[in-house]
Protein backbone atom coordinates (compact mmCIF):
# COMPACT_ATOMS: atom_id res chain seq x y z
CA UNK A 1 0.00 0.00 0.00
CA UNK A 2 0.76 3.46 -0.87
CA UNK A 3 -0.22 6.97 -0.71
CA UNK A 4 -3.03 8.02 1.69
CA UNK A 5 -4.11 4.28 2.67
CA UNK A 6 -0.38 4.69 4.57
CA UNK A 7 -0.03 6.87 7.16
CA UNK A 8 2.04 9.73 6.71
CA UNK A 9 5.34 10.05 9.07
CA UNK A 10 8.31 12.62 8.29
CA UNK A 11 11.76 11.01 7.91
CA UNK A 12 13.92 11.21 10.82
CA UNK A 13 16.98 13.07 8.94
CA UNK A 14 13.67 15.95 7.90
CA UNK A 15 12.84 15.97 11.31
CA UNK A 16 16.49 16.61 12.63
CA UNK A 17 17.63 19.12 10.43
CA UNK A 18 14.28 21.17 9.90
CA UNK A 19 11.80 23.36 11.74
CA UNK A 20 8.23 22.79 11.49
CA UNK A 21 6.68 25.49 10.10
CA UNK A 22 3.01 23.92 9.66
CA UNK A 23 0.44 21.90 7.05
CA UNK A 24 -0.40 22.72 3.41
CA UNK A 25 -3.96 20.84 2.23
CA UNK A 26 -1.49 18.39 0.90
CA UNK A 27 2.54 19.44 2.02
CA UNK A 28 4.35 19.91 5.19
CA UNK A 29 6.07 22.93 4.91
CA UNK A 30 9.62 23.34 6.84
CA UNK A 31 12.48 25.76 7.16
CA UNK A 32 15.93 24.07 7.15
CA UNK A 33 18.06 24.55 10.09
CA UNK A 34 20.65 26.90 8.16
CA UNK A 35 20.50 30.50 8.47
CA UNK A 36 23.07 30.96 5.43
CA UNK A 37 20.04 30.47 2.88
CA UNK A 38 16.40 30.84 3.11
CA UNK A 39 15.41 27.58 2.74
CA UNK A 40 12.00 25.70 2.59
CA UNK A 41 11.04 22.29 2.30
CA UNK A 42 7.65 20.87 1.23
CA UNK A 43 6.98 16.88 1.94
CA UNK A 44 3.63 15.99 0.93
CA UNK A 45 1.75 13.94 3.61
CA UNK A 46 1.64 10.62 1.90
CA UNK A 47 2.87 7.52 3.50
CA UNK A 48 5.66 5.43 1.51
CA UNK A 49 6.48 8.28 -1.57
CA UNK A 50 9.53 8.56 -2.92
CA UNK A 51 8.95 9.91 -6.16
CA UNK A 52 6.27 12.79 -7.91
CA UNK A 53 4.86 10.43 -10.22
CA UNK A 54 3.92 8.38 -7.48
CA UNK A 55 1.41 10.38 -6.69
CA UNK A 56 -2.22 10.38 -7.15
CA UNK A 57 -2.90 13.11 -10.08
CA UNK A 58 -4.67 15.17 -7.99
CA UNK A 59 -2.03 15.05 -5.54
CA UNK A 60 1.22 16.01 -8.06
CA UNK A 61 -1.41 18.99 -9.14
CA UNK A 62 -1.61 20.39 -5.25
CA UNK A 63 2.16 19.70 -5.04
CA UNK A 64 2.85 21.85 -7.72
CA UNK A 65 0.51 24.80 -6.88
CA UNK A 66 1.82 24.66 -3.28
CA UNK A 67 5.29 24.69 -4.54
CA UNK A 68 4.42 27.87 -6.73
CA UNK A 69 2.96 29.47 -3.95
CA UNK A 70 6.13 28.68 -1.78
CA UNK A 71 8.38 29.75 -4.64
CA UNK A 72 6.76 33.34 -5.12
CA UNK A 73 6.66 33.68 -1.61
CA UNK A 74 10.15 33.29 -0.12
CA UNK A 75 11.40 35.37 -3.68
CA UNK A 76 9.08 38.45 -2.92
CA UNK A 77 10.04 37.84 1.21
CA UNK A 78 13.59 37.75 0.17
CA UNK A 79 14.29 39.82 -3.09
CA UNK A 80 15.90 36.73 -4.63
CA UNK A 81 17.81 36.25 -7.27
CA UNK A 82 17.02 32.71 -8.53
CA UNK A 83 15.26 30.26 -6.81
CA UNK A 84 16.54 26.23 -7.06
CA UNK A 85 13.83 23.41 -6.65
CA UNK A 86 15.00 20.44 -5.85
CA UNK A 87 14.05 16.92 -5.13
CA UNK A 88 16.90 14.80 -4.71
CA UNK A 89 16.38 11.97 -2.57
CA UNK A 90 19.62 10.08 -2.51
CA UNK A 91 20.23 10.73 1.53
CA UNK A 92 15.97 10.89 2.32
CA UNK A 93 14.52 8.85 0.13
CA UNK A 94 11.18 10.37 1.17
CA UNK A 95 9.50 12.60 -1.07
CA UNK A 96 10.22 15.88 -0.50
CA UNK A 97 11.16 19.46 -2.76
CA UNK A 98 13.78 21.92 -1.47
CA UNK A 99 13.08 25.55 -2.27
CA UNK A 100 16.35 27.42 -1.43
CA UNK A 101 16.73 31.51 -2.79
CA UNK A 102 19.77 31.97 -4.50
CA UNK A 103 21.39 35.10 -4.60
CA UNK A 104 25.20 35.85 -5.78
CA UNK A 105 26.10 37.31 -2.43
CA UNK A 106 25.16 33.74 -0.92
CA UNK A 107 28.35 31.71 0.68
CA UNK A 108 28.01 28.78 -1.65
CA UNK A 109 27.09 30.47 -5.28
CA UNK A 110 27.12 29.70 -7.83
CA UNK A 111 27.30 26.27 -6.65
CA UNK A 112 24.83 24.10 -5.23
CA UNK A 113 23.98 24.27 -1.53
CA UNK A 114 24.68 20.98 -0.78
CA UNK A 115 28.09 19.86 0.98
CA UNK A 116 29.32 23.60 0.18
CA UNK A 117 29.24 24.73 3.88
CA UNK A 118 28.47 23.45 6.91
CA UNK A 119 24.93 24.33 8.04
CA UNK A 120 25.16 27.34 10.32
CA UNK A 121 21.96 26.91 12.54
CA UNK A 122 19.44 29.38 13.52
CA UNK A 123 19.97 30.61 17.10
CA UNK A 124 16.95 30.16 19.30
CA UNK A 125 15.75 33.89 18.98
CA UNK A 126 16.61 34.28 15.02
CA UNK A 127 15.00 30.61 14.52
CA UNK A 128 11.66 31.54 16.25
CA UNK A 129 11.68 34.98 14.53
CA UNK A 130 12.30 33.34 11.36
CA UNK A 131 9.46 31.06 11.74
CA UNK A 132 6.81 33.38 12.69
CA UNK A 133 8.02 35.55 9.61
CA UNK A 134 7.53 32.78 7.75
CA UNK A 135 4.00 31.12 9.38
CA UNK A 136 2.91 35.01 8.79
CA UNK A 137 3.61 34.93 4.90
CA UNK A 138 2.39 31.79 4.17
CA UNK A 139 -0.53 31.89 6.04
CA UNK A 140 0.25 28.48 8.00
CA UNK A 141 -0.63 28.17 11.93
CA UNK A 142 1.66 25.68 13.35
CA UNK A 143 1.02 22.05 13.69
CA UNK A 144 0.26 20.29 17.20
Amino acid sequence: MQGKAMEFELHHQLAADTLMLGDWPLCRVLLMNDAQYPWCILVPRRGNIREIYELQVADQQQLLSESVRLGRMLMRLFNGYKLNVAALGNMVPQLHLHHVVRDPADPAWPAPVWGKHPAVAYTDGAAAERCAQLRHALDLSIVV
